[in-house]
């Protein structure tokens, strides 16, 4: 996100920056890569490489899944992919939010939304919001994710029989009108435009990401929490503007259908279901209010379509480039659909090759693959394995000063292998049906991984995020195939959240389709 650094006390910062450095640094001699310059310390590295993962997975092979690394103006940064050390991370109060991560929740979310909550009130508001994401109702969405996914059918059943296409638009529009119906039981048609058009406004914006932001990041992040609130309240930017809009229209959107609902439920109407009914319809048992309600909006309108929509751009792709993995799952998908009495009836539950494949998926491609933490109190991590130090010690914990920014590094946790396999750098969806996996601590809520975090702060969505994917990878690989095309490019980036680009930056995945039936 770019900022006008002019009107960030800089010199303040600079000197906060000194003053936290003179204080030294726990993990100093835990051993990291060099540092390529001060101002960027290795974040460049992290964040900007030609392609995600070159530098952050050859780390993980270096030193191992706890390393020290720079950040901006020469701050140890401690990454941690070991799996005893993210369990009590992702689980203990210790830990908060860091600066980056609180900038881009304050910025896309707002105070309101339950990412922004702290302590007891994030568990009061999390707790109220459970009836509209637990199993039972996300599988009465069910009939809604089917009509999306038909509604994607029909738009490539318009193309030509052999095509090639952007999957990676298509799946975003479609991953927005199912969020639009599945949390506010209203079709995208329905919307007020302008929100529409702001919310895909904004989805766009997570592709500015560069040095300067990344700057502008860090000396946000120095400053106190109250004193950033306010500046990225004041900040007259474009992007700031454009985000204070989306929320505002998010809100309004939201506010607008929690009145029609609870008028509804109040005349003894028949409710749609969807996310905002029942939440409306338990606002009486006091656990949540009307605004508590609306004020998740933009949460749900942004952080549940283009996630969903990236993993399975990403998951396509995979499928696409290897055609004998793709037919065996078409094969599975269609005897499935011979042997149900209806296609709505099929137990997408019960197709192994299937859900290995968004297994695999979400693995490899995390949504966001390091975020960050900071410590809230002095504190040990433990660790699964000793690890030696640049002095010689051998240690299985490390003192975590209060203060203390670590990254958690989810995408190299999925890519160890020891846990994973020797192929862990490898997109095969078999390693969850061959049992060549090795148990690990549990971290998250399915199958092991943290692509949907952990603990206190793991995804509401989680299970209609799966079942989304099974539904719509079920209809269009039931009717089509698809393979790379000629010349095929592309690059994986984070920014914001994981995305694929094409040779101009540009978000786009295109893939050949053909129609088989």
């Amino acid at each position: 996100m770019n900022y006008l650094v002019a009107f960030i006390p800089v010199t303040a910062a600079v000197l906060l920056v000194l003053i936290s450095r003179h204080r030294g640094s726990t993990i100093r001699h835990v051993p990291g890569p060099p540092s390529t310059s001060w101002i960027f310390g290795n974040m460049l590295q992290l964040i900007l490489p030609p392609q995600h993962g070159d530098y952050e997975y050859s780390w993980l092979n270096i030193y191992g899944s706890v390393y020290r690394f720079k950040g901006c103006f020469g701050n140890d940064r401690l990454m941690v992919a070991d799996p005893t050390a993210l369990k009590h991370i992702v689980n203990s109060p210790d830990f908060v939010f860091g600066p980056t991560l609180d900038i881009l929740v304050q910025c896309l979310f707002g105070e309101r939304s339950v990412m922004a909550r702290e302590g007891t009130d994030h568990q009061r508001l999390r707790a109220g919001l459970n009836p509209g994401f637990t199993a039972a109702a996300v599988r009465s969405y069910q009939p809604i994710f089917e009509k999306v996914a038909q509604g994607i059918t029909e738009k490539l059943e318009h193309e030509s029989e052999s095509f090639s296409t952007d999957i990676s638009a298509l799946f975003s529009s479609a991953a927005f009108d199912a969020i639009s119906e599945v949390a506010l039981g209203c079709p995208t048609g329905n919307l007020d435009p302008k929100f529409v058009k702001t919310n895909l406004e904004v989805s766009h914006l997570t592709l500015s990401q560069s040095a300067s932001a990344i700057l502008g990041d860090a000396l946000l992040g120095i400053l106190p929490p109250y004193i950033r609130h306010k500046l990225i309240l004041n900040l007259p930017t474009k992007n700031l503007r454009l985000l204070h809009a989306q929320r505002a229209l998010a809100t309004e959107a939201g506010a607008r259908a929690v009145c029609e609902k609870r008028d509804l439920l109040a005349k003894g109407g028949d409710a749609t279901e969807d996310v905002f009914t029942l939440l409306v319809d338990s606002v009486s048992t006091g656990a949540l209010g009307f605004e508590d309600i609306s004020g998740q909006t933009s949460l749900l309108m942004l952080a549940g379509g283009e996630t969903t929509a990236n993993t399975l751009a990403f998951g396509l792709f995979e499928l696409a480039r290897d055609s004998e993995l793709q037919q065996r799952l078409r094969v599975e998908i269609q005897d499935a659909l011979g042997a149900a009495t209806n296609p709505t009836s099929i137990s997408y539950d019960n197709l192994p090759l299937l859900n290995a494949v968004i297994k695999e998926s979400l693995r490899m491609y995390p949504v966001i693959p390091f975020p960050e933490r900071v410590a809230a109190t002095n504190t040990v991590i433990h660790l699964s394995h000793e690890i030696t130090l640049t002095n010689g010690q051998r240690v299985k914990q490390i003192p975590i000063r209060k203060g203390q920014v670590i990254m958690t590094g989810i995408g190299s946790f999925q890519r160890i292998e020891e846990i994973w396999g020797r192929d862990a750098n490898k997109f095969r969806p078999g390693r969850w049906l061959d049992g060549s996996m090795r148990s690990a601590e549990a971290v998250g809520p399915f199958a092991n991984l943290l692509s949907f975090s952990g603990g206190a702060r793991t995804c509401l969505g989680w299970r209609f995020a799966v079942l989304e994917m099974q539904v719509i990878l079920c209809e269009l690989l039931s009717k089509f195939s698809f393979t790379l095309p000629a010349g095929h490019f592309h690059r994986i980036r984070f920014v914001g959240v994981l995305q694929p680009l094409d040779e101009k930056g540009d978000k786009r995945l295109s893939l050949c389709v053909k129609r088989i039936l």
